[in-house]
């Protein structure tokens, strides 16, 4: 191993003496801030390694680092030639997001490194340790040696020192619409990320990605015979994996190491891993919507023009009027153009029976956006042939929000929606919506992986089985346990348009198909399941015949000033509690279970003290149940403060919603029930 400069020596020193877990001898050791999490890299016969451990105690044995490439390896014959270190303490502000402002304090090591043999091609690695977990990514510098290159294989390797539990959906579930299994880290197949897992002495770690840029999103798969998994690059459908050119970086790998589950939530390492905004963000708007959307599902109207079609002018006009009457930011209006009877879309030709201008011109009148559509059915290349005119379209009528899809299977009928063709695609889509001041709701995306950081116009994406399936899932819809493991795998991947907020349970078209929760779980779910965009996602006349409950989803927030966790097990439970932004001071909580009642014992030593609330509750009735009596829902107030307790029952598939407003001298209680 090649020598380190002086400088490298007396930094590494430093590091060396913060952490315990470091072995004291060695040169090539980073560790967190706060001195508990320790990772050290070094060379074993040519190839690259590193390992982690916390407080002593490895998490990460040996694991490789390293590429294949079309015309050579940078997997042996590797020497280190310089360690580089750097700190950085600071905090940002989150346009909108889960917390207003967000802490980022990491220390940082750079590894260069150079093939001993000929060509000596050179790579670096970047490693940045929170105190919450680590990322590191590969840098390629320019360098004669290395110009265009093709990735054919990422040697990357996360050697896990134990069989933990993992949460886990495969990767060939189609959009990672699927439900995420537990299972022991040994019994994994080919996984998607985030991948949680829980290990055996109480720690929650997730592995995942950063900035996802130009390259293909990463995989999991386990070496046979062992807890070590690797990285698996989604790939191009002619076989290589990633198109390259030095100067070049990868993705960041990541993973979160907690001592909870809800920290894992409250984990912004993979924000901090992106690179900041840098343009103007003053017409981003956080809000809630409503749509022409369900009544599709219930096959009461069709996104074809015919008799029974929905994107009528008439039709859009009374979603508008309804969200005025209830303070919604737009409504959604899919089907409005041209190409849903043959799946070949134009995006600038409205139905006949769909008038765009009217329309536009009446929601803006009523302080409504219209949230445009963008199906695509996979087919990228005729989209992007006709985007430019799309957005310009919508712009001109004052359209600032779009949802695009891509739900056919592969992209142009060849490439995975998590290659390196799709990761373009996507950001293709993201950046000119960016110029054209649009924001983007993305459905059927590549994993998201913080780049609402860098774009903050990206505001939601789909990427999870959401409440759709609740509807056309022909066996039976969304079990009560999926929405308790959904925030601490797909939610650790940022904001998921899920589309809580159903309040008819019957399913006229799948009898045997129906939403698996009671009323108040679907409350609870708009804080539990994070969206800076939310859909409310029911028909309105159902929101029309439930005024009381509904008066929950019209009152919470889209965008917070900080979130709490107060009580979580991954499959189990969850309980989230967000403070409003602004000087209301106001606090809104979540709290659901899976199929098992069970009795929330809630503290609310997180408000300020000295100050009295009026809490209004939102919960299930005494004999409420998600099979049998989904809709008993009991509204209550009473005074409390920041020594009290909450104690309430929940009903199995049940949940609970919460509204904590600062009183003045004098407040009110009241019991209504419904």
């Amino acid at each position: 191993m090649k020598r380190l400069p002086n400088y490298s020596l007396l930094w590494v020193s430093f590091i060396v003496f913060l952490c315990t877990g470091c072995n004291p001898a060695s040169q090539l050791s980073v560790s967190s801030p706060d001195g508990n999490l320790c990772l050290h890299v070094e060379t074993e016969n040519g190839k690259l390694y590193y390992e982690l451990s916390r407080n002593g105690k490895s998490i990460l044995d040996k694991s490789r680092l390293g590429f294949i490439l079309k015309e050579d390896t940078l997997a042996g014959h590797l020497e280190i030639t310089e360690a580089l270190h750097h700190s950085f303490s600071g905090t940002w502000e989150q346009i909108w997001g889960e917390d207003r402002i967000v802490e980022n304090n990491y220390h940082e090591m750079t590894i260069r490194v150079q093939k001993t043999s000929t060509p000596k091609r050179k790579f670096n690695v970047v490693f940045r340790l929170f105190n919450d977990g680590f990322g590191f990514r590969y840098e390629f510098p320019e360098q004669e040696a290395l110009k265009d290159f093709v990735i054919m294989d990422e040697l990357t390797e996360f050697a896990l020192t134990g069989d933990h539990k993992a949460w886990s959906i495969p990767y060939e579930a189609h959009f990672y619409e699927a439900l995420y299994e537990a299972s022991p880290v040994s019994k994994l197949g080919w996984v998607s990320t985030p991948l949680t897992m829980e290990t055996n002495d109480g720690l929650f770690l997730s592995i995942h990605e950063a900035n996802l840029t130009d390259y293909a999103a990463m995989n999991l798969i386990p070496k046979e015979g062992s807890m070590t998994l690797k990285a698996n690059l989604t790939p191009w459908s002619t076989g290589e994996k990633v198109f390259m050119k030095a100067p070049g970086v990868t993705p960041w790998r990541t993973m979160i190491v907690a001592e909870s589950a809800g920290d894992l939530l409250l984990s912004r390492l993979m924000l901090n891993l992106n690179e900041p905004c840098r343009q103007d963000t003053s017409w981003i708007q956080p809000g809630r919507y409503i749509g022409i959307w369900w009544t599709y599902h219930m096959h009461k109207h069709t996104w074809h023009t015919g008799p029974r079609h929905g994107a009528t002018t008439a039709n859009a006009l009374r979603h508008i009027d309804f969200a005025a009457r209830h303070g919604f930011q737009g409504v959604l209006i899919e089907g409005w153009n041209k190409g849903w009877d043959t799946y070949h879309f134009n995006f600038t030709e409205p139905y006949p029976d769909f008038d765009l201008k009217q329309i536009t011109d009446y929601a803006a009148s009523k302080g409504v956006t219209l949230i445009g559509h963008h199906e695509t059915d996979g087919w990228v290349s005729d989209y992007e042939n006709q985007i430019e005119a799309a957005f310009n379209l919508y712009k001109d009528h004052g359209v600032q929000i779009v949802k695009t899809g891509y739900v056919g299977k592969l992209l142009d009928g060849k490439e995975r929606h998590s290659s390196q063709f799709g990761v373009r695609h996507y950001r293709k889509v993201i950046e000119l919506a960016a110029d054209k001041h649009i924001m983007i709701d993305n459905h059927e995306p590549v994993m998201p992986t913080g780049l609402q950081r860098t774009f903050p116009n990206l505001m939601t994406q789909e990427g999870v089985r959401g409440q759709e399936w609740d509807a056309w899932d022909k066996d039976g819809g969304n079990p009560p346990v999926h929405t308790t493991i959904i925030p601490f795998t797909r939610g650790l991947a940022g904001p998921m348009d899920f589309t809580p907020g159903t309040f008819r349970f019957e399913n006229p078209v799948l009898p045997q198909t129906r939403v698996q929760t009671t009323l108040a779980k679907q409350l609870a779910l708009s804080v539990v399941l994070y969206s800076p965009l939310q859909m409310a996602s029911d028909e309105i006349e159902n929101y029309e015949r439930n005024p009381e409950p509904f008066s929950f989803i019209t009152t919470c927030p889209t965008t917070w000033e900080q979130t709490i966790v107060p009580e979580a097990k991954i499959g189990e439970y969850v309980t989230i509690a967000r403070k409003e932004r602004g000087s209301s001071g106001r606090w809104f909580i979540g709290s659901i279970t899976n199929e098992q009642p069970r009795e929330m014992q809630l503290p609310l030593s997180f408000l300020d003290k000295g100050k009295r609330y009026k809490a209004v509750i939102y919960r299930d009735g005494d004999k409420a149940d998600y099979r049998t009596n989904p809709y008993p829902v009991i509204i209550e107030e009473q005074e409390v403060t920041g020594e009290s307790t909450l104690q309430i029952a929940q009903a199995p598939g049940g949940g609970t919603g919460i509204i904590l407003t600062v009183l003045s001298s004098s407040g009110a209680t009241s019991d209504i029930q419904k």
